[in-house]
C-alpha cells in the first residue's frame, strides 16, 4: 500500500518590527515538504510602505532600499496563501510568524489566518530541556544542519526545513512513549509529587551542609580539595542597592541603561490589560513591544489546609 502523502509548509518572514498589530512583513519564504522531503520553494521581498526599525535592520538585514521595488503586501499575499494552501505551517516560535500572517490575511482578505501551526522550538524544548538556548541555531546545530546567512527568511527557512524531519523524528517517538504512560497518569502524579519532595528535601541538605562549610571557612580553614581534584574555596563580595533615579542619567550617559535594567514584563502585560492606565498610556506600551512568545506549564495548586 503507497505511503500517505503529508505535506508541511516549513516557513520564515522578517519583518519591519517585532509587534505584529503594528509592523509588516517585509520578507517571506518558505517550502513545501512532502513526507519530509523538500519538493518546492518561494521566497518574496515585500513592499511594506512604511518604515523600516533599525532595530530590525540591524538583525536581517534588510534597507529600505531593497524592498523599493518589491510588491506590496496586498499584491503578494494571494501568491503566498497559495502556496500555504491549507497545510500546516512549521516555523520556529510559530506564533510570531503566524500573527503576521494573520494580520495580514485580515487586512488584505478580511478573514483570519486558520491554518494549524507547529511550533519547533515548543519541541526542541520537549526533546533537549538541558540546553541554555533553543534558537534556531541552536536547533540546526543539534542535528548537524549548516545555517548560513541566518536571519534571512530563506535561509533560515532552509535549514529548519532539513533539520524539521529528525526533530520530528525524536519528538513523535517521546510523545508515543507519553501516551502510552496516559493510563498511568494517576500513579505518575503520585510520583511526581514525591520526586517534588525529594528535591525539596536535598536542596534543604545541600543547604545544610553548605552552611557547616561556610562556618569551615569563617574560622580560617583551608580550601577543601577532594580525592577527585574539586577544589572549594570561600569568596566574598559586597554588593549594594541603588536609588535608580539618581543613576538613571549616568546609565544613559554611558550606553548603559538597557543592560542594567531589566524590565518586568509580566507586571507590564498586566498593567496593560488592566483598567488603572489611560488608553493612551497602553498604546504608548503596545508601540514599545519587541516580541512575542508562547508558553505552556503545568501548575500544582497545594490544598487549603
Amino acid at each position: 500500500m503507497p505511503r500517505k502523502k503529508e505535506i508541511e509548509i516549513v516557513l520564515d518572514t522578517e519583518t519591519t518590527g517585532l509587534d505584529y498589530t503594528r509592523e509588516r512583513i517585509i520578507e517571506f519564504a518558505a517550502v513545501r515538504l512532502e513526507n519530509g522531503k523538500i519538493k518546492d520553494e518561494f521566497q518574496t521581498l515585500i513592499n511594506p510602505k512604511q518604515h523600516i526599525r533599525k532595530s530590525s535592520i540591524a538583525v536581517h538585514g534588510i534597507t529600505q532600499d531593497m524592498v523599493q521595488d518589491a510588491p506590496t503586501e496586498e499584491e503578494i499575499l494571494p501568491n503566498i496563501l497559495e502556496f500555504i494552501g491549507d497545510y500546516p505551517i512549521v516555523a520556529h516560535n510559530a506564533i510570531f510568524d503566524y500573527s503576521f500572517l494573520n494580520e495580514a490575511k485580515i487586512r488584505v482578505l478580511g478573514s483570519k489566518f486558520e491554518n494549524p501551526r507547529i511550533d519547533t522550538q515548543m519541541m526542541f524544548k520537549e526533546i533537549a530541556p538541558d540546553l541554555e538556548s533553543h534558537g534556531l541555531e541552536a536547533l540546526t546545530t543539534r542535528f548537524n544542519v549548516g545555517l548560513n546567512n541566518h536571519h534571512r527568511a530563506m535561509a533560515d527557512t532552509m535549514g529548519l526545513a532539513l533539520a524539521y524531519p529528525k526533530l520530528k523524528k525524536l519528538y513523535l517517538q517521546r510523545l508515543d512513549w507519553q501516551r502510552k504512560q496516559l493510563m498511568n497518569v494517576d500513579y505518575l502524579f503520585d510520583r511526581y509529587l514525591r520526586i517534588q519532595q525529594s528535591i525539596a528535601t536535598m536542596q534543604a541538605e545541600l543547604q545544610d551542609l553548605k552552611s557547616v562549610f561556610k562556618l569551615h571557612f569563617d574560622l580560617g580553614g583551608e580550601p577543601l580539595i577532594a580525592e577527585t581534584g574539586e577544589m572549594m574555596v570561600y569568596q566574598s563580595k559586597q554588593s549594594f542597592g541603588y536609588e535608580f533615579a539618581d543613576v538613571k542619567d549616568v546609565l544613559e550617559h554611558v550606553g548603559a541603561l538597557e543592560k542594567a535594567v531589566k524590565l518586568n514584563n509580566g507586571f507590564i502585560d498586566r498593567l496593560c490589560n488592566g483598567l488603572s492606565l489611560s488608553e493612551e498610556y497602553k498604546e504608548i506600551i503596545r508601540d514599545a513591544r519587541q516580541e512575542i512568545s508562547e508558553t505552556r506549564n503545568i501548575q500544582v495548586i497545594k490544598p487549603c489546609k
